[in-house]
């Protein structure tokens, strides 16, 4: 294999900062000009009374869903500051890195799926199939998608969410961005959701979505390409979640452009 497959590649690194910067570092390795634009900030939120309830009846739940790693980090130590996590509450996570935060958090068994990295993939999994008179707790962001909530509770399940933090549009100027990109610089752009992409392309304008229409954009689920917005762009690829799949992504993409 070779150690520098993104030789020459141009490619913006959407997340938030400190993700952003981490993945940056892992495809600069592979060769790769990386410009970090955080299109997604994470804001810290004092849970509201219905989430500090639901944490306050932890013990009672047989199940806590993390939805994202940034849940593990607000949501873990919100429930921390009640008291130790209770025995009985299992955990599960919506991605392997998601996974891995639990794992690094003390759990040592963590319900995750391993294919897909999804609602769809966890709800598919045998252990949230049977779930019946269970009390489930799912600790996530202000806001967001209702299936996984609407597909538990057609199952049974008594479900509350905690929401621990909030997803905010970064004020970031897009000058030094637009100069590279329309210097031919840039050859791809990475957005890990619907929300992070749309904000992406409110943030760099017209000049943006006119240098959106030669790039290509990398998303980790068909969801996603199948967005509106992702039409702004020549051509759109799916890659499987995590580094390596966004370095294989890139890779072929070279080999073929």
């Amino acid at each position: 294999m070779s150690a520098r497959r993104l030789q020459g590649v141009g490619v913006v690194i959407t997340r938030p900062r400190a993700a952003g910067e981490t993945l940056a570092a892992a495809l600069m390795r592979e060769g790769a000009r990386a410009f970090v634009f955080p299109a997604l900030a994470i804001e810290d939120m004092t849970p509201a009374p219905r989430s500090a309830a639901a944490i306050d009846g932890l013990d009672r739940c047989g199940l806590a869903i993390f939805v994202s790693a940034n849940a593990v980090e607000k949501g873990l130590a919100a429930a921390l500051r009640r008291g130790p996590w209770p025995a009985r509450t299992r955990v599960a996570a919506i991605g392997e890195a998601t996974a891995q935060s639990l794992r690094n958090s003390g759990f040592a068994s963590v319900i995750s799926p391993r294919e897909r990295h999804d609602s769809e993939a966890l709800l598919a999994l045998p252990e949230l199939r049977a779930v019946k008179g269970e009390s489930i707790i799912v600790f996530r962001g202000e806001g967001g998608r209702e299936h996984l909530r609407e597909a538990l509770e057609a199952r049974g399940a008594r479900v509350e969410y905690v929401e621990c933090y909030r997803r905010v549009r970064p004020d970031v100027d897009p000058t030094g961005l637009l100069r590279a990109w329309g210097k031919g610089e840039i050859h791809a752009v990475n957005a890990l959701s619907a929300e992070t992409l749309e904000n992406f392309l409110a943030m760099v304008g017209d000049a943006g979505l006119a240098l959106a229409a030669e790039c290509t954009l990398v998303v980790p689920h068909p969801a996603i390409a199948a967005h509106p917005d992702a039409r702004r762009f020549g051509r759109v690829v799916v890659a499987t979640p995590g580094a390596e799949g966004l370095v294989g992504a890139l890779s072929r993409l070279q080999l073929t452009s």
